[in-house]
């Protein structure tokens, strides 16, 4: 069985079952997913369902179940609530998609997704390409199945889900001050094709014109600027503190310390100073929207 971008199930004789590898290396991860296994198989049995039985029930195979029961599969929010159902669980299995979901991307992902949540204000330089919290699940998508080696179309999605989940910072209430610099050249390159280039576009105009935003295009035209060397990422929190990162200072660690964060916001500042205007950002956008 695979899943469609419809979420329905489909039997296709050879492509994985629907849910996600466990990282070994994630270790809270682990002990979520086994702990929801280990939930799922005592009301199972507690209903007195064979694991085929159980899957035939609800749609899945066998041998999903027992990896899932496992501790060895994240299942899906749709296996959960199946579950839920066949077995009358009242809701207990089905509230579980809460657990779940905090583990279901990788670590790192819950890790940025966590201090992105956290930060009063971000700003962000992109050398190349467009910022993640920008990005539509097409353009994401594109890029990931762009990547060598390959990425499994399961681990392709799970990359996608776990993106597009980051970009609820945009709902926070209170809002947090977002500030983006990309370079001209990533709004000419259609990633996705030509439909999904102007769909990127698009919510490029929408993101542009929150309160919240400030999005600036640094146009190809202007010469050397201090983010020549690579990306650069500020946040401040709402205790005063902040951290920073940029692929040229500081061998590409995060850092902490007021001085070095200064350089970086200085260097970002003068990176701000040097682009498009806001207004004249989207111009350019709708512009090129247009001659799309």
């Amino acid at each position: 069985m695979s899943v469609d971008e419809a979420g329905t199930r489909q039997v296709d004789g050879g492509a994985d079952e629907p849910g996600w590898d466990v990282d070994p290396d994630d270790e809270s991860g682990v002990a979520v997913v086994a702990a929801v296994g280990r939930q799922i198989k005592a009301w199972r049995e507690a209903a007195g369902m064979r694991a085929g039985e159980f899957g035939a029930a609800i749609g899945y195979s066998e041998d999903l179940v027992y990896k899932v029961e496992g501790g060895r599969r994240i299942p899906r929010p749709e296996f959960l609530d199946r579950a839920d159902e066949v077995l009358g669980a009242g809701g207990k299995i089905a509230a579980m998609k809460r657990d779940v979901a905090q583990v279901r991307y990788p670590k790192k992902v819950r890790d940025l997704a966590g201090v992105e949540a956290k930060a009063v204000e971000i700003a962000a330089y992109v050398a190349h390409g467009l910022h993640g919290l920008l990005q539509t699940p097409g353009h994401a998508r594109a890029l990931f199945e762009a990547r060598q080696p390959a990425y499994s179309q399961d681990e392709v999605e799970r990359m996608v889900s776990a993106r597009m989940a980051r970009q609820s910072i945009f709902e926070r209430l209170p809002a947090p001050a977002l500030s983006f610099v990309l370079e001209e050249s990533a709004l000419r390159r259609p990633i996705g094709g030509t439909m999904e280039w102007r769909r990127q576009l698009e919510r490029l105009l929408e993101i542009g014109q929150l309160r919240n935003v400030s999005l600036q295009v640094m146009p190809t035209y202007r010469e050397a600027h201090p983010g020549m060397d690579g990306d650069i990422d500020v946040l401040k929190f709402k205790d005063g503190t902040a951290v920073g990162r940029s692929h040229g200072a500081f061998s590409g660690r995060s850092v902490t310390d007021g001085r070095q964060l200064r350089i970086l916001e200085l260097r970002y500042g003068t990176i701000r100073a040097e682009a498009l205007t806001p207004r004249e950002t989207l111009a350019l956008i709708a512009q090129v929207l247009g001659e799309t």
